[in-house]
């Protein structure tokens, strides 16, 4: 059923089918100024993928860091492919879109994906809503949390997605307000725990349908542990060499499930009160309906300062904002200081940059600027 010898593979971009055969004709269409970007961009990876190289190269988001690149094994890919494809019964002549930045392993799976299931690629550039110039039905959609939200902006795409068969939502958090859009949608719609080093997910959590969950399910054949630190460890043969020991901190059920607090990196130690970043982030979420951000700043009385990044197009005035922070967090929790900014920092791939976003509170601060608390 599915096609894991990549001598074998075939796939239909832009209304052609192409094979390993055809490695020099798609790297001339990716030198070609006739192809649009992202079909470019295809194009260099399929001759990358059909070289007789056993590795691709790809990047890390850059999200908590530095970007860096790695290498990885082909036939990873292949075996990360074959579980996403049989969790969520895609088959061959299904449809898939591709609308993320190949740079990211998210992307270069959605097209490993189509090798190894057959199905047809659909190419476009990555945008906010990339159903805004897609007239048929699509079967397999990946898309980030924040093409998610303006697609169910738009009464025309919001349509276009429930006709979608099953749609991954990876890149960050889904927060309750934009989830409950999804009620009601005859689409199944997935939120995916993942990263670079397993090859985009290893697990899936469904975010609508009478199968909506908080926590997430393990593909079969991923066994999974926590570090002392509380941080999950993934054993996934096929996938990782040993086992990775990621910095997420979460909890693990009886059944096998999980749920994933935040990143250890992202835990602020306040004046001895330790505040997990993306906890109070979803909190705020259901309130605040513009970017917005938590990050720190070192401080000599409480060791690190909570702060709080929001786009300026805020219609709340900062004292508005401080009281309505403090009424939804728990004590000690609400941020120190209010920083309005252009936008939110964010890496390519959707997720809040949250080095740049230090740098960014960091800044202001000695710049004198933001709202204190009282």
């Amino acid at each position: 059923m599915w096609q894991t010898d990549i001598n074998k593979q075939s796939i239909m971009v832009a209304g052609r089918c192409f094979t390993s055969s055809d490695r020099l004709v798609l790297e001339r269409l990716a030198m070609s100024d006739a192809a649009d970007p992202a079909l470019r961009s295809v194009y260099s990876f399929l001759s990358e993928w059909f070289s007789p190289s056993p590795c691709v190269e790809v990047q890390t988001s850059g999200s908590t860091g530095v970007p860096k690149r790695m290498s990885v094994e082909k036939t990873r890919m292949v075996c990360s492919a074959v579980r996403t494809c049989e969790f969520l019964g895609l088959r061959s002549g299904d449809t898939a879109l591709l609308c993320m930045d190949l740079r990211y392993i998210g992307a270069k799976m959605m097209v490993v994906r189509a090798l190894v299931a057959g199905m047809r690629l659909q190419v476009r550039m990555a945008s906010g809503n990339p159903l805004a110039d897609v007239n048929e039905r699509i079967d397999f959609l990946s898309i980030v949390p924040l093409q998610l939200y303006h697609i169910l902006r738009d009464m025309v795409t919001a349509c276009r997605l429930a006709e979608t068969r099953c749609v991954i939502v990876g890149g960050g958090a889904v927060d309750e307000t934009l989830r409950r859009q999804l009620d009601g949608l005859p689409c199944r719609v997935y939120s995916t725990y993942g990263m670079t080093e397993t090859l985009s997910h290893i697990a899936l959590r469904s975010l609508n349908g009478s199968l909506a969950s908080e926590r997430y399910t393990p593909f079969d054949g991923i066994r999974l542990s926590l570090s002392r630190r509380g941080t999950l460890v993934v054993h996934a043969p096929g996938i990782c060499d040993g086992e990775l020991v990621t910095n997420d901190v979460a909890r693990l059920y009886a059944d096998g499930t999980f749920t994933v607090i935040g990143r250890a990196d992202n835990t602020v130690n306040s004046g001895g009160v330790k505040i997990q970043i993306e906890e109070e982030e979803e909190r705020l979420a259901e309130w605040l309906h513009v970017p917005f951000a938590l990050s720190s700043v070192p401080d000599a009385r409480l060791g690190e300062m909570l702060v709080l990044l929001i786009d300026s197009r805020c219609p709340m005035d900062d004292e508005a904002l401080l009281a309505g922070m403090k009424s939804r967090l728990p004590r000690y929790h609400a941020p120190h200081r209010i920083f309005r900014v252009m936008g939110v920092p964010q890496v390519g791939n959707g997720k809040i940059d949250r080095k740049a976003c230090r740098e960014m509170a960091l800044k202001f601060l000695e710049g004198g600027w933001g709202t204190p608390s009282k």
